[in-house]
């Protein structure tokens, strides 16, 4: 089978396709013939060697829709369509930049769908991300409004339309005043330009600031987008598209606002029950939801779909169909 290697921390041309032996499976694992996979910026930071205890060599690839191709236990008909994310891949095992993974089968979740791969290959992680999110960690509510900081991402995209849904009034960021158009096509109701210092600019539209904050950027506007919510909102930290860990020098008393509330979600730690995931396919087949995916690649691309990723050329999810 092909794979895409990392053998040591680097840019883009660091991943190296090669011949590898198609692995057999062994107890409580699952073979599952990889058909399509979203790109994340967390795997680019671990191309980077920014992933903390990774070693190398590495196959990438936190997240995968696909066939099962051999599961010891039976549970699993052969051509079983799943989809799988986090729970070590990429990171701890080699995942899913190949044409075949092995995957612990506590992580697989079996669905039924008409859509093609590439549609499919979108899904995993953007959803889980999206609505973990909005949902088990904002508790979003009817009448709210929402912030969502690196509202062009493809997190950012889906998110707003979800929250859109919900009834509540969006506002989304974006670096790039070219992508504004498709932030309101999106569903935004109000696209904020983001220079580094949004609270003014929030605040001149809502002056007693909003409800609820989705944080994609990372550590380095964090505080700001704190100060945008009214006494008693609710920020949740989900992305770190500018690659930042850390808040170095942390005072708590100083960061957050009285009263404002602060949390996080992380699909590694909380992953959506399969029947989730299931009821999210439904909404795309019959165009409740649409995805935002800006371009896809065939695996033997991936080094060229890296470079898309590190120039932010996209406006949306970047999709690989090895």
């Amino acid at each position: 089978m092909k794979a895409a290697v990392v053998y040591q921390p680097g840019g883009p041309d660091v991943l190296r396709i090669e011949e590898r032996p198609i692995p057999t499976p062994g107890e409580g694992q699952v073979l599952v013939r990889v058909k399509a996979f979203g790109l994340n910026r967390s795997e680019l930071m671990t191309r980077k060697g920014l992933s903390p205890h990774v070693g190398f060599p590495r196959v990438l690839g936190i997240e995968c829709v696909g066939q099962v191709e051999v599961d010891p236990s039976g549970a699993y008909p052969k051509g079983q369509p799943v989809l799988a994310l986090m729970g070590g891949m990429g990171r701890e095992f080699d995942g899913s930049y190949a044409e075949y993974t092995l995957l612990p089968k506590a992580l697989l979740h079996p669905f039924e769908s008409t859509l093609p791969w590439e549609i499919l290959g979108a899904i995993p992680e953007m959803f889980q991300t999206a609505y973990g999110s909005l949902y088990p960690a904002l508790a979003i509510e009817t009448g709210e409004t929402l912030l969502i900081r690196g509202g062009s991402s493809s997190v950012g995209m889906l998110a707003t339309q979800l929250a859109g849904l919900a009834g509540l009034t969006v506002l989304a960021t974006t670096r790039n005043p070219q992508k504004e158009s498709a932030l309101r096509a999106n569903g935004a109701t109000h696209v904020l330009i983001d220079e580094g210092r949004l609270s003014e600019s929030v605040r001149s539209i809502f002056p007693e600031g909003i409800d609820k904050v989705l944080e994609l950027v990372g550590t380095s506007t964090l505080h700001d987008s704190l100060q945008c919510l009214k006494p008693g909102g609710l920020g949740c930290m989900s992305g770190m598209l500018a690659e930042n860990w850390t808040i170095p020098d942390f005072a708590p008393m100083e960061y957050i606002p009285a009263t404002v509330r602060l949390t996080t979600y992380d699909s590694g730690q909380i992953t959506s029950p399969t029947p989730v995931f299931q009821d999210f396919i439904r909404r795309v087949e019959a165009g409740h939801v649409k995805l935002a995916i800006s371009r896809t690649f065939t695996l033997d691309q991936i080094v060229t779909a890296h470079h898309f990723m590190d120039h932010n050329q996209g406006t949306g999810k970047l999709v690989v169909l090895p």
